[in-house]
């Protein structure tokens, strides 16, 4: 019943960026991420550089709600778990 979302958890992290996603990704309370209204920006925020390093300057871990910190996040619809750009801390 489920959909492969990649061929191995090692799968999702190799390579150039990552592997390519597939299928729906669901939130914690069902919501397809990918096409709900209630996620504009369909970011996956993971802190980390694209061969999967902790980015240390860009990963929001000291970030406060009056700052402008910038973290790594990835937009879901470009195929790439790891493939990241800076993105405001205080985008939802």
């Amino acid at each position: 019943q489920g959909q492969l979302l990649a061929k191995s958890w090692s799968s999702l992290f190799e390579g150039q960026s990552g592997a390519a996603l597939r299928g729906p990704i669901y939130s914690f309370n069902g919501r397809n991420v990918l096409t709900d209204p209630l996620w504009p920006h369909r970011l996956a925020w993971h802190g980390s550089t694209p061969r999967g390093g902790h980015a240390r300057r860009w990963d929001c871990q000291g970030w406060r709600s009056s700052g402008t910190a910038e973290g790594m996040a990835t937009v879901l619809g470009e195929g790439r778990l790891l493939a990241g750009h800076r993105h405001n801390c205080s985008t939802p």
